[in-house]
C-alpha cells in the first residue's frame, strides 16, 4: 500500500479562517507580539509589491479598519522607504483603528486619505480592506470602493484573499476584487482555491510570518477536517521492480454499455491501461463486442450481459479493481450490477449512470458498499451528486463545495471525488484535498471517463482510494494542461507516459 507524505509542504497545506485565528493566537501566546506578526506580512506584501510595480512607481494602498488595513499601512511605509510613490486611503476614520492595526497606522508618517469610489493614475494597487474572515456582503463605498478598483485596468495585489471573498468557501460577498495577484499567510485558505474565488486570486504566494509549527500545530488541531491542496507530495505512484510483471500491476475491469454506447468504457479502459494497469478488460453485452472488439487491441474483451454474469466473471480475484458507469445505462439492472461489484471487497470506482442509478437512494448504496467492504470511489460532476444526494445533509444549504464533499464521503462510506474547475476529493475519514491543477480545456465529452479510468488503474495497481483518487485528479489535470486549445478525451490517455516521466523526474 502507498501511504501519502504525513507532512505536507507549505504549500500544500490548507487552514480554514478560524484555524488561522488560533494559529495567531498561538504564537501570540508564545510569545510573539502580534504587531511582530503584522509588520512580517506588511513586508511579505511590500516584496511581493516590489516586483510588480516598477522602480520608484506610484502605489495606491487601500486599507480597511481591521487586522487587513494594519497590514497594508505596514506595507504602505515600507514601499515609501524604498522610494515608491504611495498614496494611503483609508474606508473608516483613522481614530477607529483597534489593537495591532492602530499601532501599524502610527509608523505611517504620510497623508491619510479618505476611500473614494475613484483611482487615480497608478502603477499598482494593494488591495488591504478585508481579509478571509469577511461574512457580509460588501455595501456601500466598500462595494463602490472595489467596482472602482476591478474597472481601473491596473494591477491589483491582494492582501491574504481579495477583498470580497469568504476565506473558508471562495463566495463572492456581493461583488468581489480581481486581483493580479495575493498574498496570504502561514498557509491557503479554502477560499484561495475554491471557485470562484480563484479566479479572483490570480497568483498565489504563502509567506512565513514567523507564527512557527508549534502555533499552526495549535490551529489544525481544532479543525474538524485534515484538509490539503492537491499536490504530488501528498501520494506516491507505483514503483516497478525487476520482479515487477502484468499480474504484479493488477487488472482493472471495466464494464461497457450496450450497442452504440461503448465509448465512454473504452475511453476508461484506455486510462487505465495507461497509467499502469498490468491487465485491464472490457465486460461488454454480446451485442456490443464486435463494436468493442473493433477498437481494443492490447485491452482485453469478455461477454457480460448481466448481474449473474458479472458474478461469475468476478470469481477470478486477479480483477482487483472495477469500474461501472461511463455509457453503461440507467436503471434497476445497473443497479444489479454494482451491488454485485461493491459485494466482493475489491476496489471500486463508480461514475456516470452507476450514480445516476441510485438517485435519492445514496443510503442503499452506502449499504452495499459497506456489507461488500469494498474500497470505493465515487467520481460524481454537479448533476450526478445532486442526483445521487437529494434529501441528505450532504445537499444542505450555505454548505461550502468542500463541506458537501466531506460530508457525501462521511454519508456513503466512499471517498468522493465532486468534479468541477476546483475538483474536491473527500475521504470517510475526515481527509480532504482541493485541487486547482486544471484546465477548461478539460471539460470536453468524456473526460471524466479518462479520469475514472486513471482512478481504476490506480486502484488495481494497490494504491488507497483517497491517494488513488487525488493522484489521478492531478494526473489528469496535468495531462489536460500539456495539450491545451483542442483538447479531446482521446487526447488524455496518451498525454500521461509524458505525465508519469516528468514527475519521475522530480523526485
Amino acid at each position: 500500500m502507498h501511504e501519502p507524505v504525513k507532512s505536507p509542504k507549505a504549500a500544500e497545506r490548507l487552514l480554514s479562517v478560524e484555524a488561522m485565528r488560533r494559529v495567531d493566537a498561538a504564537a501570540i501566546a508564545a510569545g510573539t507580539p502580534g504587531l511582530t506578526l503584522m509588520q512580517a506580512a506588511g513586508a511579505a506584501v511590500a516584496g511581493r509589491a516590489r516586483a510588480l510595480a516598477p522602480e520608484g512607481g506610484r502605489v495606491l494602498v487601500l486599507c480597511g479598519p481591521g487586522n487587513n488595513g494594519g497590514d497594508g499601512f505596514v506595507a504602505a511605509r515600507l514601499l515609501a522607504e524604498a522610494g515608491y510613490r504611495v498614496d494611503l486611503r483609508l474606508l473608516g476614520e483613522r481614530a477607529a483603528l483597534k489593537g495591532d492595526a492602530a499601532l501599524a497606522a502610527e509608523s505611517w508618517t504620510g497623508p491619510v486619505g479618505p476611500a473614494e469610489a475613484e483611482i487615480p493614475a497608478t502603477d499598482l494597487i494593494i488591495d488591504a480592506l478585508f481579509g478571509a474572515g469577511l461574512c457580509r456582503d460588501l455595501e456601500g463605498m466598500a462595494r463602490a470602493l472595489v467596482q472602482a478598483v476591478n474597472r481601473s485596468g491596473v494591477p491589483v495585489l491582494a492582501v491574504d484573499v481579495p477583498s470580497g471573498i469568504d476565506g473558508d468557501s471562495g463566495a463572492v460577498r456581493g461583488l468581489a476584487v480581481e486581483a493580479t495577484e495575493t498574498v496570504t499567510f502561514v498557509a491557503l485558505k479554502p477560499g484561495h482555491l475554491l471557485q470562484p474565488g480563484r479566479t479572483h486570486c490570480g497568483v498565489l504566494h504563502v509567506a512565513d510570518i514567523g507564527t512557527g509549527e508549534a502555533a499552526f500545530a495549535a490551529g489544525v488541531a481544532g479543525e474538524a477536517r485534515a484538509m490539503v491542496r492537491n499536490a504530488p507530495g501528498l501520494w506516491a505512484l507505483p514503483q516497478l521492480t525487476a520482479g515487477s510483471h502484468k499480474y504484479t500491476r493488477g487488472h482493472a475491469l471495466v464494464l461497457s454499455g450496450p450497442a452504440h454506447r461503448t465509448g465512454a468504457a473504452r475511453l476508461a479502459a484506455r486510462g487505465a491501461l495507461r497509467i499502469g494497469a498490468g491487465l485491464v478488460t472490457v465486460a461488454s453485452p454480446a451485442a456490443a463486442l464486435a463494436e468493442n472488439a473493433a477498437h481494443l487491441t492490447a485491452i482485453m474483451l469478455h461477454r457480460c450481459e448481466n448481474a449473474d454474469d458479472l458474478d461469475d466473471l468476478l470469481a477470478d480475484e486477479r480483477l482487483n479493481a472495477l469500474l461501472l458507469g461511463p455509457g453503461l445505462g440507467t436503471g434497476p439492472a445497473t443497479c444489479d450490477l454494482v451491488a454485485v461489484a461493491a459485494s466482493v471487497g475489491r476496489a471500486l470506482v463508480l461514475d456516470a449512470d452507476a450514480l445516476t442509478s441510485f438517485r435519492s437512494e445514496v443510503r442503499t448504496l452506502a449499504r452495499h458498499i459497506r456489507d461488500g467492504e469494498a474500497r470505493a470511489v465515487l467520481t460524481p460532476h454537479e448533476g450526478e451528486f445532486a442526483r445521487l444526494f437529494s434529501g441528505t445533509e450532504a445537499v444542505a444549504e450555505g454548505l461550502t463545495k468542500l463541506e458537501r464533499a466531506a460530508r457525501a464521503a462521511e454519508l456513503s462510506g466512499a471517498v468522493v471525488v465532486l468534479k468541477g474547475a476546483d475538483t474536491v476529493i473527500a475521504a470517510p475519514d475526515g481527509r480532504v484535498a482541493i485541487n486547482d491543477h486544471g484546465t477548461p480545456h478539460l471539460g470536453t465529452a468524456g473526460s471524466g471517463d479518462v479520469l475514472g479510468g486513471l482512478i481504476a488503474g490506480l486502484l488495481a495497481q494497490g494504491l488507497a482510494p483517497f491517494e488513488a483518487a487525488c493522484a489521478a485528479v492531478w494526473l489528469h489535470g496535468d495531462a489536460g494542461l500539456r495539450f491545451g486549445p483542442g483538447l479531446i478525451s482521446e487526447d488524455l490517455p496518451e498525454l500521461i507516459p509524458a505525465v508519469l516521466r516528468d514527475l519521475a523526474g522530480r523526485a
